[in-house]
């Protein structure tokens, strides 16, 4: 464990490190878009952000190569330099469109060869486990086809979600910790060396998105760009490769006696699929949902719009920091909630205990707002809008308790709220207003 958490640390060291002057670079480069109809932020924001995590990536790659423990996992296996490989050429493909805007199915021709690449150098699914069935050997083809189709899925699930600070790679990051335990659980508890190699990727890919969160968070002052989520996007989806279709759920024991001989077909054969497949669920789902409604208006799969679900939390009210928020809690209730699963005896009452916090979270965020006020003794205590009575007017007459007519008028129909000029997008609007009903965002 403390070889993980060294490579964890430089591997997020390095990519905080270089975030700075990364931004510095992608300013001077030029990699600052204007802001388009669909984004929610007020001020053009420079990209590149995924050249800092790249680095990163080499970064916890090399210092794993020198660890005496896992040194093991660049001799025995070949998937690391895999994963670099195909990382490098994604990363250069999401560099040029960050800065040039390249055509959405050149991206996506690069992005079947960098699976390719990695399937080549031996990271690919090599056979799955089958509920009722057992494990089930697939063809090379087979195993190609479903690799390719893995790894393009999540890296576009990853970018469709990369719409608020901080979003992506909180996200992503949560949901790598459930993964993690995971793969270390089958790899130093059950003593499987196949785990290694996504248990290395998941710190790693810890790593980079703790480094490059604190330059992220709302406001942000860079954006990973494709470069970073679709690098992300793709080393979530090797760690997911490298530990799905290639574990024997037999080995992992689980259960014993009757109970074993009740589940076994069941619960042991789902757990190397649905744990990985529970990382990108969110991600996944708002890609589902993005393509059936383009589809549905008569628009291309790959055209951009303002009906992603963090688009959606905030058109019914919620804040930039709280849409984050509830996507956070939503990734670690599925995540830990799978891994539950697949852990018994101490550990299973701290995966509960997450799973508790995250949805009680989740409730609290999701619940309506209000407004608490204080008594009037302790008026002069309390910022002014905890302050249910108003200050003294100029004329020496103290307001009264409740609001009058003009007032409940005023709050009834709430003065137009003026555009600021030069600037596009939902956001793009002055400060808003309170009113005591209902109101709806136009965009």
């Amino acid at each position: 464990m403390r070889e993980y958490l060294l490579t964890l640390l430089i591997t997020a060291a390095v990519t905080y490190l270089l975030t700075g002057p990364v931004r510095k670079f992608a300013i001077v480069a030029g990699a600052m878009p204007e802001i388009r109809a669909r984004d929610v932020h007020r001020e053009p924001t420079p990209r590149l952000g995924g050249i800092a995590m790249f680095f990163g990536l080499c970064a916890g790659l090399l210092v794993a190569d020198h660890l005496e423990n896992l040194n093991e996992v660049f001799a025995k296996s070949n998937e690391p330099r895999a994963l670099l490989s195909g990382a490098a050429l994604i990363w250069l493909i999401g560099v040029l469109d960050d800065k040039f805007e390249i055509d959405a199915l050149i991206k996506l021709g690069g992005q079947m060869i960098a699976a390719g690449v990695m399937v080549v150098q031996g990271l690919t699914i090599l056979w799955l486990p089958v509920p009722g069935v057992g494990l089930v050997a697939v063809t090379q083809w087979q195993g190609t086809l479903l690799t390719v189709a893995l790894v393009v899925i999540t890296i576009n699930a990853v970018n469709f979600v990369d719409g608020l600070d901080g979003l992506a790679a909180g996200m992503v990051c949560i949901a790598t910790a459930a993964f993690f335990m995971y793969a270390y659980r089958i790899w130093y508890g059950y003593g499987i060396e196949a785990a290694a190699p996504a248990t290395l990727f998941a710190a790693i890919l810890m790593g980079m998105c703790l480094g490059f969160l604190p330059h992220n968070m709302h406001p942000a002052r860079i954006f990973m760009g494709d470069s970073g989520s679709m690098l992300i996007g793709l080393v979530l989806a090797g760690s997911a490769i490298s530990v799905t279709g290639q574990i024997d759920p037999d080995r992992l024991n689980l259960f014993s006696g009757s109970e074993r001989s009740t589940v076994h077909q069941m619960v042991p054969a789902y757990i190397p699929l649905l744990l990985p497949l529970s990382i990108i669920a969110i991600p996944a789902a708002d890609l589902v949902l993005a393509i059936v409604r383009r589809t549905w208006r008569g628009q291309s799969p790959f055209a951009a719009d303002r009906g992603h679900l963090h688009h959606r939390l905030l058109e019914i009210g919620h804040s930039h920091s709280r849409a984050v928020l509830i996507m956070y809690f939503w990734s670690a209730l599925i995540g830990f909630g799978v891994l539950a699963y697949s852990v018994n005896s101490a550990s299973m009452w701290i995966v509960l205990g997450v799973v508790f916090l995250s949805a009680i979270g989740l409730v609290m965020l999701l619940l309506p707002r209000f407004t608490p006020h204080a008594p009037r003794w302790a008026q002069q205590f309390v910022p002014p809008r905890y302050r249910r009575y108003a200050e003294p007017s100029e004329d020496g007459e103290n307001c009264e308790d409740e609001p009058g007519e003009a007032a409940t008028a005023a709050l009834a129909e709430p003065a137009p709220v003026a555009a600021v000029p030069g600037v596009n997008g939902a956001t793009a609007i002055g400060a808003r207003t309170r009113s005591t009903k209902g109101r709806k965002v136009r965009i």
